[in-house]
């Protein structure tokens, strides 16, 4: 993984949960095109956060070969759903999974940025202790953090240690009745399975909020 600081000419602001397009552009005139979750909240430097791809024609060159002053062309801010402001007073609960929490990272900073006042929940899925992006900035926003490793646990593991399921959510999750808002970002199947369950527990999907990503964005 690997965080790019963009100084982008003409760029207004973004709102949290928003995402760009990178576009290279090599010497015999081939372009490759990939989307990217902004990781920085509005009013911070742009930022990136970026996962190398073993097989990838973008993310390689940015997490390897990237230097100051190398240029490239982006497009955005994209999106208008799955953003969060910081004026509602609702519950907001955070489902991440991998590298899915680089957009939900940026609405725990718009939280700390604005001061919002309304409980924030952050439940992360990761491989490993060590494969958690953000580990230690995320113990800085004055959020709730919940952790489960799927699978290796450091040996004095408190946490969760197992996929998420109905169980998990039904203990990790706000009350319905407190009509949260949801964020749920990661693949395709830990999405769905996430946001299913939630829907099993009672919560509106007018409140769950989905962004997926896969290898070619």
């Amino acid at each position: 993984m690997r965080t790019l600081e963009l100084d982008a000419d003409g760029w207004g602001d973004h709102r949290a949960g928003q995402h760009l397009d990178v576009r290279l552009t090599a010497e015999d005139g081939y372009q490759a095109e990939r989307s990217y979750s902004i990781a920085s909240a509005p009013g911070e430097p742009l930022a990136i956060t970026v996962e190398r791809l073993e097989d990838g024609e973008v993310s390689p060159y940015l997490v390897d070969e990237v230097r100051n002053g190398d240029v490239f062309e982006v497009r955005g801010p994209i999106g208008g759903y799955f953003v969060w402001d910081g004026d509602e007073p609702e519950p907001v609960l955070l489902i991440a999974g991998g590298a899915g929490v680089v957009p939900l990272a940026a609405i725990a900073r718009q939280r700390a940025r604005v001061g919002s006042k309304a409980p924030m929940r952050l439940l992360y899925s990761s491989r490993s202790w060590k494969d958690v992006i953000y580990r230690d900035q995320l113990e800085t926003f004055g959020i709730e953090l919940v952790y489960t490793l799927t699978r290796e646990q450091p040996p004095d593991w408190k946490g969760y240690a197992r996929r998420i399921d109905d169980e998990l959510l039904s203990e990790v999750a706000f009350p319905a009745a407190e009509s949260p808002r949801v964020y749920v970002c990661g693949s395709t199947h830990f999405v769905d399975a996430a946001a299913d369950g939630l829907v099993r527990l009672g919560y509106d999907p007018m409140w769950v909020r989905t962004e997926r990503f896969g290898a070619t964005g």
